[in-house]
């Protein structure tokens, strides 16, 4: 009796000390599979993966079909945040916070943080309940702040101070009531500090916003570290709250929002980590100047032992062809002599144009080109051709004289060219890149529209500064 007794008490210890996460989605997501990962600031750790069961229940007097999903925990599972993987791209993921407890939670595939509800886990119903609290009130400030620019009424005025302290009871209230939780620091993280006056102008009112952005974000928090939560934070900052549709401005915002982002950031790893991340995302936008900044003013800073040398290098290959920089080079036969992007002379610019004659489109518009360019005789024409056989190619091109014609030939694959998709990051015919005299790249068209406002700009007549005269002595 007392080995069955010890037999009970060790098969309930061990259940105990499992965790589970059950998901619904309603409806079913159209794949059958979902992965937990742990997050830890811009990465993610593959915790396991399951399958999802879908199922027809009756909700609200209808049968639904309904994708199930579970995943149990062994007991030295990490706290902190979590992240439910149901699609590739887009919207599938979701989310939610871990600290020792059971989690179940549904939400509808397509909108996971509009919809989700948690049914067990007092981490992830308290942060939930505030983050819906936070945006009810957090917008009647909002409005009010918008009536307020365009008419600076007092009652208004009046108006405003009651709901900024509706605002900040919120954050007391959840303050409270998740003290001893997780999900304290991210709610402490979240306060935002409004004046109870609302402003007189946008300008100010949006300055306002960006000045006080991180008043409340401990970036020492490992709470807060070991999750989205920062790297999300320094995203919105930087790509949405310093924007500007100018692209000079728009490259001084940049460079003067890392800039204040980085003297926040004391933490090496977590400072190599962000940079990493920015420096990922910038040469995803073939943003080469601000990609140098990151490098040349923050990453080689870091101590010698937390720069990953392949990282640069990998990541300053990807913006050879970004604007701003001297285009590759590359070298082609041409009435039998050899002929170098680098040393063509004539032009007082250039237009750099990857087609294909097996691109339908390209056969379309690059003719239409052609007769444009007859125009723009300062621009001279050097032509990529991606081609499987040279046969449509030879006869095509006799109708663009003019023109330097290069041919990337690749019997299997058209695509399988280097220089084209890796060094040049062409991944769809036509692409163009406008050059100055000395080969740097100063445009890329989006298409035939573009190529010609580009081109005539460039090529416009400078207009003569006029003379000062001296009035004749009488």
């Amino acid at each position: 009796m007392k080995k069955i007794l010890l037999l009970l008490v060790l098969i309930t210890s061990i259940a105990q000390a499992q965790y589970s996460v059950k998901g619904t989605m309603l409806p079913p997501n159209n794949t059958d599979w979902v992965i937990l990962y742990k997050v830890e600031g811009a990465k993610q750790k593959f915790i396991a993966n399951t399958n999802t069961k879908i199922e027809t229940l009756t909700i609200e007097g209808k049968e639904q079909q309904v994708g199930t999903f579970e995943f149990t925990l062994p007991a030295e599972t990490k706290t902190g945040s979590y992240r439910l993987t149901y699609r590739q791209d887009g919207s599938g993921f979701l989310d939610f916070l871990f600290n020792k407890e059971n989690v179940e939670l549904s939400f509808h595939p397509d909108y996971p943080e509009q919809s989700v509800v948690f049914m067990e886990s007092k981490e992830n119903q308290v942060f939930n309940e505030f983050l819906q609290a936070t945006q009810i009130t957090q917008k009647t400030v909002d409005s009010l702040q918008v009536v307020y620019l365009r008419d600076a009424s007092e009652s208004v005025a009046k108006q405003f101070p009651e709901a900024v302290k509706k605002l900040q009871d919120v954050y007391t209230i959840y303050d409270d009531r998740s003290k001893g939780l997780l999900a304290n620091h991210f709610i402490k993280a979240l306060k935002r500090d409004v004046d109870s006056k609302p402003v007189a102008s946008p300008q100010e009112y949006f300055s306002s916003i960006v000045d006080n952005y991180f008043n409340n974000i401990d970036f020492s928090s490992k709470e807060l570290y070991n999750s989205s939560f920062l790297i999300d934070r320094v995203s919105d900052y930087i790509f949405y709250l310093n924007y500007s549709a100018e692209p000079e401005l728009q490259q001084k915002l940049f460079k003067e929002s890392i800039g204040n982002v980085m003297s926040k950031i004391t933490d090496v790893k977590l400072k190599k980590e962000t940079l990493e991340y920015l420096v990922t995302q910038f040469a995803k936008q073939q943003n080469g100047e601000t990609v140098d900044v990151l490098f040349n003013d923050y990453y080689s800073k870091l101590p010698a032992s937390f720069q990953d040398n392949a990282f640069k290098a990998k990541k300053l290959a990807l913006v050879q062809a970004a604007i701003g920089r001297i285009a590759p080079d590359f070298s082609w036969k041409e009435e039998g002599k050899t002929k170098r992007l680098s040393t063509l002379k004539g032009g007082k610019n250039y237009l750099l144009i990857f087609w294909s004659t097996s691109c339908s489109h390209c056969v379309k518009e690059v003719p239409e080109l052609y007769k444009f360019m007859q125009t723009q005789k300062d621009t001279e024409v050097v032509a990529y051709a991606l081609e499987k056989e040279d046969f449509e190619w030879n006869e095509f091109t006799k109708q663009l004289y003019g023109w330097h014609h290069v041919i990337g030939l690749n019997p299997k694959d058209k695509w399988d060219n280097k220089l084209v998709t890796e060094t040049y990051q062409v991944h769809a015919t036509p692409s163009y890149f406008v050059l100055d005299a000395n080969k740097k790249i100063i445009s890329k068209p989006y298409d035939l529209k573009e190529i010609k406002k580009v081109i005539s700009a460039i090529n416009a007549p400078k207009k003569d500064a006029k003379k000062a005269t001296t009035p004749e002595k009488k």
